[in-house]
């Protein structure tokens, strides 16, 4: 049985970093990309199976397209990317570069590699994307505003593209994995509710992967959390 090959944007740390070697320890041959060659190297070295890696960042449109495009044919073709590249940092003062950085990263890198990988997808005649959205996607944040709005532009074009999929009538499969806490750099001193490991985050999406669901809360108590955010009304949630 041929081996199952999958890429993963932003591995070089956090969720990504720990499914890939989850990947690679269930038979995938995985594709690291990310900005930090270094650390992709590092993590290459203690793979148990054939991986490729390659420096890529998705805040340059341009140069991320060529190379993600060559990732993919380096690799002759994958089943699976995952798109666990993010930024986000509190930001209530509404500087500039922070939002804009958060834009270029969760919005217009996003979307491209997400489109590549559809198109490679419907070419190939089967496959599966999975994006990292956020509980924050469900409500906007006055700490992070930038942040949460830009989650819920992942969310929303996960859902668009799995309807384009679906009009394929091709087995491509658009999950969409949203964390509550996951204590990654981004949570860094930060005492926060219900803070997840990176591994346990990591086995529960690749649980998600594995049973092709459409949507995943990780940790999957974040459920109810969500629940409460959706009908919340605005006078409370405004005072949080």
């Amino acid at each position: 049985m041929e081996q199952k090959k999958a890429i993963i944007m932003g591995a070089s740390s956090g969720m990504g970093k720990e499914l890939a070697k989850i990947l690679s320890g269930n038979d995938y041959i995985v594709g690291l990309a990310a900005r930090r060659i270094d650390l992709l190297d590092e993590l290459q070295k203690g793979l148990p199976n054939k991986s490729f890696i390659k420096q890529i960042d998705i805040s340059k449109p341009e140069d991320a397209e060529i190379k993600f495009k060559e990732m993919i044919s380096e690799m002759d073709g994958v089943d699976l990317v995952v798109i666990s590249s993010g930024y986000g940092d509190l930001n209530s003062k509404l500087k500039w570069p922070i939002e804009k950085a958060t834009i270029d990263v969760n919005v217009t890198g996003f979307a491209l590699i997400a489109g590549i990988a559809l198109h490679h997808f419907l070419d190939r005649g089967s496959g599966h994307l999975v994006g990292i959205s956020s509980i924050a996607a469900l409500r906007g944040q006055r700490s992070a505003p930038a942040y949460s709005a830009s989650k819920a532009f992942v969310c929303n074009y996960l859902e668009g593209l799995r309807h384009s999929a679906s009009k394929s009538g091709k087995p491509i499969y658009v999950t969409d994995v949203q964390p509550g806490f996951v204590k990654t750099s981004m949570s860094r001193g930060n005492n926060l509710f219900w803070i997840s490991t990176v591994e346990k985050a990591a086995s529960q999406i690749y649980d998600a992967i594995v049973k092709k669901k459409k949507h995943a809360y990780i940790t999957k108590r974040w459920r109810l959390v969500a629940w409460l955010l959706k009908i919340v009304p605005d006078w409370i949630y405004n005072k949080t």
